[in-house]
């Protein structure tokens, strides 16, 4: 597969990945929002918050892949710290949020989409890693086959 394909899917799959995670959070919005009628100030507002939040996490993971695809090019997942992925995640939400201002969204959205692309960056990275990896370092490799006297 040549690797400009590879990059395309690549690309296609942080937006697909960021898109399910804008309809997970949108879901919990759309339940708290039917629990507890009225228990969120906007939530009235928009009446489809699955969707509406999966288009523009699809759109932030293809900006994020992007990012990353230039800014660390050279790297692999493993080599790259959890505060560098988030630092590029919060670019590549600067970026969408710059955009959606050209459009006509609020300053507000900038901010908003700043730190949720820093918390999606985040758990693309934890994710990808998997959870053991995390607890690995932090904790360090323990064998618990060997039996010591």
């Amino acid at each position: 597969m040549p690797i400009w394909l590879k990059r395309v899917r690549a690309t296609l799959g942080m937006g697909v990945l960021w898109a399910v995670g804008g309809i997970g959070v949108g879901g919990l919005i759309e339940l708290l929002d039917n629990v507890l009628p009225g228990g969120l100030a906007m939530a009235s507002k928009v009446d489809m918050w699955p969707q509406t939040l999966a288009i523009p996490g699809f759109i932030g993971g293809v900006i994020f892949a992007v990012v990353l695809m230039i800014a660390a090019r050279r790297q692999r997942f493993d080599e790259l710290s959890l505060p560098t992925f988030a630092a590029m995640g919060a670019v590549a939400g600067l970026a969408l949020g710059a955009i959606a201002m050209a459009i006509g969204a609020p300053v507000m959205f900038l901010g908003i989409m700043t730190v949720a692309g820093t918390a999606a960056a985040t758990g693309s990275l934890l994710l990808a890693r998997g959870p053991g990896a995390y607890l690995r370092k932090r904790f360090g490799r323990r064998d618990h086959t060997r039996l010591e006297p």
